[in-house]
């Protein structure tokens, strides 16, 4: 079955423009769910929207949205209000700016989408974007709205086409200064350092998409059909690390490498400086 968009517009460049809709990059594949039961009979069972004060059982549908603007006291919002709070939803992509692919740490990224031409009429101006961007190395930002949220984007080219990803703002990441501020400042050891590039290079390789396989959930399908025939399975054995052991990193890195650790340095002999006797004087004849 053909992907439905989630979006249709135009993407645009100053005056250059070309239809174009938006698709999930992504989509359940049939991930294990479960659901809560009584173990007394083997049944579901059925959560219950109530009223927290009087426990009256209400319907979802005659629900409307609360904000907590004080505790336990709720300002009602309505349909109309979040209207009037929507930003303009246009229907174009515009680019504002570009910037270089680097800028752009990877944790700001967020929910990510497949853009694509809307029909033929555009495809050789889509093309011509693509492969402009491509070429610059450079990274388009601009802003869509989905779902009367207006989302910061940043677009660049994934093989034939063009793929977007939504940014998180600053204010939607935890600060890490308080995690990494306990870190020793300067340069560590460039012996060490030398050794763990050698290491890292020593495994590096090609990405494979089993790299990112859920190993979890593999290994529990496999609990579940052993179950299901009557098997048991046995539990992977864990590795225990001692979270407390001071290892000596410069001779874990040589072992990692396969090489001897190098012998301790021997402590310099002390030499005890000789005086120089005076022999006495010959008598003369």
């Amino acid at each position: 079955m053909a992907q439905r968009p989630i979006w249709r517009g135009h993407l645009r460049l100053a005056l250059v423009s070309c239809p174009i809709a938006l698709y999930s990059a992504n989509h359940d594949r049939g991930s294990l769910h479960f659901n809560l039961i009584n173990p007394d009979t083997g049944n579901r069972i059925r959560m219950v929207t109530q009223d927290a004060e009087t426990g009256a059982e209400l319907s979802r549908r005659d629900l409307v949205k609360g904000y907590e603007f004080k505790k336990d006291t709720y300002l009602i919002v309505t349909d109309e209000d979040f209207d009037s709070a929507r930003v303009e939803s246009s229907s174009t992509i515009k680019i504002d700016k570009f910037v270089d692919a680097g800028d752009i740490d990877p944790i700001y990224f967020d929910s990510s989408y497949y853009l694509a031409p809307d029909g033929d009429s555009g495809s050789d101006v889509y093309v011509v974007l693509r492969d402009a961007i491509a070429a610059t190395g450079k990274v388009a930002l601009s802003r869509v709205v989905v779902a009367r949220r207006e989302r910061a984007i940043a677009l660049m080219p994934m093989g034939r086409g063009l793929v977007v990803h939504t940014l998180h703002e600053d204010r939607d990441l935890n600060d890490s200064a308080e995690l990494f501020s306990d870190l020793p400042a300067g340069k560590p050891d460039a012996d060490m350092v030398k050794l763990a590039k050698q290491l890292i290079e020593r495994q590096v390789g090609d990405y494979d998409a089993a790299d990112v396989e859920d190993r979890y959930e593999t290994r529990l399908r496999d609990v579940i059909d052993a179950k299901l025939k009557g098997e048991g399975i046995e539990p992977e054995a864990d590795e225990d690390d001692d979270r407390g052991n001071v290892v000596d990193l410069m001779a874990a890195l040589r072992q990692s490498l396969g090489e001897k650790a190098a012998p301790a340095k021997k402590p310099a002999a002390k030499t005890t400086e000789k005086k120089a006797v005076k022999k006495p004087a010959r008598k003369r004849a």
